[in-house]
């Protein structure tokens, strides 16, 4: 007789500590000893073995702003960043709804990369098969990652910002009713967990900076998942700005525009269907190829950062804490901080959805473009694209002209995917949000009870 399976709340994941004591302490061996234990489900959470929120606080002589850019760090995450906490919840949820059955059905998880990595590594702890439908030019380390997990490549043309052809070869795949999907882009266990879990570590993570308020959270959109994180901190901090950051290169939400870019996970040519457009309050462009640069300059520019004040060895720790989304954050993050004006009492939040480990080709690949990286070239890029990032592309949400036409957007995208205009209506009221969000309790208790028993 199959069970469901052992994985934690989502109370749980936002205070590991309250998982029963001897799961909690075998999860912490085991994200040491054994990634793949499947207790690691219980290291999904943004906190350390001391349960504190991981995370820094960038020195002001990289970002060359009064305010406090505090970045959330997502590399410890299992699998090595956090999109593997929406992954899990989507699944848990319909193993215990008894939607999924491990040996019958096939997980498939739809995505650009991080997802993807995520969905196999989860699959494989939860007995399932996955596939993953991706892009076929992202970087061979995503690759790598997802067939380490077991997972099962499907290939489609293009790159991250071809996802659409990824989400149109997902509902061919779903014609066999052995395949379910975990629509990240659709399914509100994604909102839930980065809501409850990330908005509330984010909360918690400011706490001890500034003046313990959050001014200002930045983050570029892909899902528009980790977006979700910012209506818990607008909740707790009502002046808070929500800024949906995406590259410049392919302008959807901006300019309704498309094109190809550098910034694997983001820009996705569609706004997302789990994407809260009544607390969007600004949309920030990015250059790809400056987060490119930065993640360089974080990567091989110690002695640069060592000269402009930063300690040694917080430089060398930057070494493997970002990858090319991360900086893109950063980057927003700063831009955001001159364009708002916010003092040395003011906390910006964004996140490093993952480390450097799955960068190593794209850095390869900007060696290639570019004659010159030695360090006067990476002292340039330090100031030009972080201490000096201009406030530029900074476009204003917060209108009801503005939120129409991205309601306008998200109708256009979600009809040709069977959604009704009359259930793309109903997202325009914040209710729609806090109903699917006010679920958690009910979650917690299903999973609690559940969770180990047989079926």
């Amino acid at each position: 007789m199959s069970k469901y399976p052992f994985g934690p709340t989502y109370e749980e994941m936002l205070f590991p500590d309250k998982a029963p004591e001897e799961i909690r302490q075998k999860a912490v061996k085991a994200l040491k000893e054994d990634e793949m234990d499947p207790v690691n489900l219980f290291n999904i959470t943004w906190k350390d073995e001391n349960n504190d929120v991981r995370k820094i606080v960038l020195p002001k002589e990289l970002t060359g702003v009064e305010a406090n850019i505090v970045v959330m760090l997502g590399k410890n995450f299992p699998s090595g960043a956090h999109k593997v906490g929406p992954a899990y919840s989507m699944l848990m949820e319909a193993s215990i709804d008894n939607v999924v059955e491990p040996g019958e059905h096939t997980i498939l998880g739809p995505s650009t990369g991080n997802f993807g990595i995520g969905t196999a590594y989860i699959s494989n702890l939860m007995g399932y098969k996955a596939i993953v439908p991706m892009p076929d030019n992202m970087s061979k380390e995503r690759y790598e990652r997802i067939q380490q997990y077991g997972g099962e490549l499907d290939l489609t043309p293009g790159t991250e910002s071809d996802v659409i052809l990824t989400v149109y070869r997902t509902i061919e795949l779903k014609k066999n009713p052995i395949n379910y999907s975990l629509d990240q882009f659709e399914l509100m266990s994604n909102y839930r967990f980065h809501r409850y879990v990330t908005g509330n570590s984010a909360i918690e993570a400011v706490s001890d900076v500034g003046n313990g308020r959050v001014a200002c959270y930045a983050v570029c959109v892909g899902t528009a998942g980790t977006f979700a994180a910012g209506d818990e901190m607008k909740k707790a901090f009502p002046e808070c700005k929500l800024v949906a950051l995406e590259p410049y290169e392919c302008p959807t939400l901006t300019k309704d525009a498309r094109g190809q870019h550098r910034i694997e996970g983001i820009g996705d040519k569609l706004c997302s269907l789990i994407h809260n457009i009544n607390t969007t309050d600004f949309v920030t462009l990015i250059h790809d190829d400056d987060a490119v640069k930065a993640l360089k300059v974080m990567r091989d520019g110690k002695d640069i950062l060592v000269a402009m004040g930063i300690d040694s060895e917080v430089a060398e720790s930057y070494k493997d804490l970002f990858g090319v989304s991360g900086m893109a954050n950063i980057i927003g993050a700063i831009k955001m901080a001159k364009y708002l004006k916010l003092g040395p009492e003011d906390n910006v939040v964004t996140i490093a959805t993952d480390g450097f480990d799955r960068y190593h080709s794209v850095i390869e690949d900007l060696e290639e473009r570019y004659l010159e990286t030695e360090d006067f070239v990476l002292e340039r890029w330090a100031n030009d694209v972080l201490k000096n990032a201009s406030e530029d592309n900074v476009h204003d949400f917060r209108t009801a002209a503005a939120k129409e036409r991205l309601y306008e957007q998200k109708e256009q995208d979600w009809v040709r995917f069977g959604y009704t205009k009359e259930f793309l209506e109903n997202m325009k009221d914040q209710s729609y949000w806090e109903e699917a969000y006010n679920t958690i309790p009910e979650w917690n208790e299903k999973i609690k009870s559940k969770r180990g028993q047989s079926k």
